[in-house]
């Protein structure tokens, strides 16, 4: 598990980042608001440790950001801050969970395996790349936290290649996985539902990125850009 820690006491962060490793776990450190929240956007991890005091950009600001533009990696506040206040606020924008300083990391880790476990049924329903998401329950997708209106089959086309990001598919195996027959070489069809679900896309991103979610690789096909692409 690849877990970011945006602490900016390094004494801390050594504690952390030490006792985490010990016990199997990846960790990237930060210990700067704004490049914890780069990181956090741009990257992804199984969950972040972040503190509410830093330099740059405050944690709850951070926290804010994230989950503002669709980013639902659990989040564990860590602070020295022990008033209500202060939790409640962080629980109401989308913490999952809060340690207070001092604190074991026995504790710690503890928490993060219980909070993942918790997620990981909600997880197998959800399928996420960057800030795109699709609830495969309710046969939703939305963008930075924005719905998008997808048809069945739109909804279907882009879960094959999201499932997958990164892997090339050619027309013929999307046309057999999502339409249910043979490829015809004289048909457009899957062209047609690419182009409308990258206009969709593109009617909620105020970014301008979303038509390159997905890529026509010339001579083969089509692919889902992986986030960190």
């Amino acid at each position: 598990m690849t877990i970011l820690l945006v602490e900016d006491e390094q004494k801390i962060a050594d504690f952390v980042c030490d006792g985490l490793k010990e016990r199997g776990f990846t960790v990237e450190h930060c210990a700067d608001g704004r490049r914890g929240y780069e990181r956090a956007s741009e990257r992804s991890y199984d969950a972040i440790l972040l503190d509410l005091m830093l330099p740059g950009r405050d944690g709850l600001d951070v926290l804010k950001g994230l989950r503002s533009i669709g980013v639902q990696t659990p989040v564990i506040l860590l602070t020295a801050r022990n008033e209500l206040g202060d939790r409640i606020a962080g629980l109401n924008l989308g913490a999952d969970d809060y340690l207070a300083k001092p604190f074991y990391v026995e504790e710690l880790v503890a928490r993060l395996q219980a909070l993942l476990r918790r997620l990981s049924g909600e997880r197998q329903n959800t399928l996420q790349v960057g800030a795109l998401t699709l609830d495969r329950i309710a046969r939703k997708a939305s963008l930075h936290g924005r719905s998008v209106e997808l048809t069945t089959r739109e909804f279907s086309l882009l879960e094959y290649l999201m499932r997958s990001a990164g892997q090339v598919f050619t027309r013929a195996q999307i046309l057999e996985h999502v339409w249910g027959y043979d490829f015809d070489p004289s048909t457009n069809v899957v062209d047609v539902c690419i182009k409308r679900i990258r206009g969709k896309l593109a009617e909620v991103d105020a970014s301008g990125e979303a038509p390159a979610f997905i890529e026509a690789v010339r001579g083969a096909g089509y692919r889902f850009r992986p986030a960190d692409a």
